[in-house]
């Protein structure tokens, strides 16, 4: 596969990337490497694994990351309620049971990360979703896993996938993630896109919005992320606001017409305020 094979893909699930873009996702597959994407919220970053998973054919498995995620929500636990049954059963029956038998794959339960490399399932495309949420420890119980494709349970052994999979790690920057975790990765930034692609990535994802407005929305958008805003607009939100004129039954953007969306678009009131209400 090439660049422009790996940018072909993504196009074909209705996601526009760039040369610099694509390059990142196509050494990401060669190389067998996890791809790790920082840049503000609404650039597309989580968008460009669900496109992987539907391009390759293979299962998206995605670990939304929190404050406080640990091993037993993120990797696995282990079915205590049944281990508990099967010692009482095999003490009413006058009979033991052995602990290799208690920590077998029969009472393993799967979360995201083992069921990303778990070799009795296909092949998939593991999604860690803004890792800068989740508290700094965390991290260390990754470095295995994006090493060497495999997570080691105390009580049953090491786990390694047969396939590797695709790995996509998102981060929004709230925190500096660890240098562990980046050496382990390839790295790039996703920024806004320029006035083209932010306008071809409309006229896919809204085919529905006139020509005119479209451009407007793109011209006006762009300009208001050079503004100091707390939050600027994302595609998502260049989106949402250009279904909700279409919904308003505007064909070009007024004064009026921004005024009454605005919402849609900034979330926050002193951006709202920011904003101009002249095209």
């Amino acid at each position: 596969m090439t660049v422009s094979n790996t940018r072909a893909l993504l196009d074909a699930q209705g996601y526009i990337a760039d040369t610099r873009l694509a390059t990142a996702v196509h050494l990401a597959l060669a190389m067998q490497r996890p791809l790790f994407l920082e840049g503000e919220p609404g650039t597309g970053k989580t968008a460009i694994a669900l496109a992987l998973a539907a391009g390759l054919g293979r299962r998206l498995v995605r670990l939304q990351c929190y404050e406080g995620l640990d091993i037993a929500q993120a990797a696995y636990e282990w079915d205590r309620p049944r281990q508990l049954l099967a010692i009482r059963l095999a003490e009413a029956t006058g009979g033991g049971v052995l602990e290799r038998d208690l920590y077998s794959r029969a009472y393993l339960q799967p979360r995201a990360l083992l069921s990303a490399i778990d070799p009795e399932l296909p092949p998939a495309v593991l999604l860690i979703d803004e890792l800068d949420r989740a508290d700094e420890p965390f991290e260390a119980f990754l470095l295995e896993l994006l090493g060497d494709y495999q997570i080691t349970i105390p009580e049953l052994g090491t786990i390694q996938a047969a396939t590797p999979p695709v790995v996509v790690i998102t981060s929004n920057r709230t925190r500096e993630v660890h240098d562990a975790i980046r050496r382990r990765c390839l790295y790039h930034w996703v920024d806004f896109p320029d006035a083209a692609r932010e306008r071809a990535i409309l006229a896919r994802q809204a085919p529905d919005v006139p020509d005119l407005l479209a451009t407007q929305v793109v011209a006006y958008v762009q300009q208001l992320r050079t503004q100091n805003l707390y939050k600027p607009p994302g595609v998502a939100e260049t989106l949402d606001w250009a279904r909700a004129l279409v919904a308003l039954g505007e064909t070009e953007l007024s004064p009026d017409a921004i005024d009454r969306s605005l919402g849609a678009l900034v979330k926050y009131p002193d951006d709202s305020a920011q904003a101009p209400r002249g095209v």
